[in-house]
């Protein structure tokens, strides 16, 4: 991985304003980050928090944070939620890193993976632990529900494992697992589907039960009427 490849790779149809951002952790390492935008303009996701959220979904704590978007107004709050240091990106003259692997063998099995992901959930408020694998052509991707102190910066496992995969992995991304701790399927909220249509187009979300059943479902099925509109690039 390269994060020249990833800046230019930013998910930006809507702004076409690329961003990337990398951390280092308490356990140094690097992790890197772009920016995913969503039609739903709110559903996007900035470098700054997928950089962070892929380091705190891998069990890290992050220290210093890097980006290309100084002006990124969300960036004193992350410096105050996680004590991160904040420095600049050049996007003319990068240098270079060693990401942190972040992929989980191709021939795990699922159910067996995502219970030993529920641990990293950061779920102070709610105590309700999930997580997410997303297939890639490598391997599984996964992700865990992060809370924040102000509960709308938080995002639940299924989009940190989309926006973990789409900046870590260059192919088509394929089916999507999800499983809490705790209650029945865990279905994904409305927030997580319009996600889902947009990213997961046709690929199957497989719902795991404690009692392991499972149900299985198309993604256009979760949200049959997601937004998208015609004035949009990417409608």
């Amino acid at each position: 991985m390269d994060i020249r490849n990833i800046f230019a790779a930013s998910y930006v149809p809507y702004s076409r304003r690329p961003e990337a951002a990398v951390v280092y952790s308490s356990e140094g390492r690097y992790f890197a980050g772009k920016r995913i935008e969503n039609v739903s303009y709110p559903l996007s996701i900035g470098a700054a928090q997928n950089a962070l959220f892929c380091c705190l979904s891998e069990g890290d704590t992050p220290k210093e944070l890097m980006t290309t978007d100084p002006g990124d107004r969300l960036l004193p709050y992350w410096k105050e939620e996680y004590g991160v240091g904040l420095s600049t990106l050049d996007a003319e003259d990068f240098p270079d890193f060693n990401f942190f692997g972040v992929v989980i063998n191709k021939e795990s099995d699922p159910a067996a993976v995502l219970p030993s992901l529920l641990d990293r959930a950061l779920v102070e408020y709610s105590n309700f632990p999930v997580a997410a694998l997303v297939e890639t052509e490598t391997g599984y991707i996964g992700g865990v529900n992060i809370e924040c102190s102000s509960w709308n910066m938080g995002l639940c496992a299924e989009r940190v494992a989309i926006m973990k995969a789409l900046t870590y992995s260059r192919a088509e991304l394929g089916d999507l697992h999800i499983q809490s701790r705790d209650g029945e399927f865990s279905s994904p909220c409305g927030a997580c589907r319009q996600v889902i249509n947009e990213h997961l187009s046709s690929r199957r979300v497989h719902l795991y039960n404690t009692d392991h059943s499972r149900s299985i479902h198309f993604s256009e099925d979760l949200l049959p009427f997601s937004f998208y509109s015609p004035s949009l690039s990417n409608s």
